[in-house]
């Protein structure tokens, strides 16, 4: 049910971490159905912590764009009309980059399994291997992200604060 929108609407951003969310929380269907070629229980270890780390990473990605689509870059003078509103859009925006934190926390514990199995090679779902080794080396790390994103945040907070009716 997962789509990827050429253009994210909230609506759409809404849907797929419905949809993800629910595959989190759903049991793993038979090996068979799996997008990878299992030939034991150490693939099928491997692939479902390769899976569950990657659905975190997309609900991290799909929570970033939403978060963006409530945060702004810049509080200008012209604003000022609109404060309390862009504010409380602010708000919004630090709560959606919270949620991004913990599915980035939750893909780190998986990707720590998937590593300890990294000498099993399944060709197939080479991508989530790839995730995997780029989190594990630090090349992936959505904290620094995350944070870079709060820090603006909380600056263009101070200046929506800082505002006052003489700066209109």
């Amino acid at each position: 049910m997962y789509r990827r929108q050429f253009y994210n609407q909230p609506l759409n951003l809404n849907e797929n971490i419905y949809w993800l969310e629910q595959t989190l929380r759903a049991d793993f269907a038979n090996p068979l159905n799996a997008i990878a070629r299992i030939e034991n229980e150490r693939d099928w270890e491997r692939y479902r912590y390769l899976f569950n780390m990657h659905v975190n990473l997309l609900l991290v990605d799909l929570y970033l764009a939403w978060a963006n689509r409530y945060n702004r870059r810049n509080a200008y003078f012209f604003n000022y009309p609109w404060v309390d509103l862009n504010l409380e859009s602010l708000e919004h925006a630090e709560d959606l980059f919270q949620y991004a934190r913990i599915y980035w926390d939750e893909a780190l514990v998986w990707s720590e399994r998937a590593w300890q199995l990294r000498f099993v090679h399944l060709e197939e779902v080479q991508h989530w291997v790839d995730q995997n080794y780029r989190i594990e080396t630090g090349d992936l790390d959505y904290n620094e992200i995350i944070d870079d994103h709060l820090e603006r945040l909380y600056r263009v907070r101070q200046q929506f604060l800082d505002m006052g009716p003489e700066t209109y």
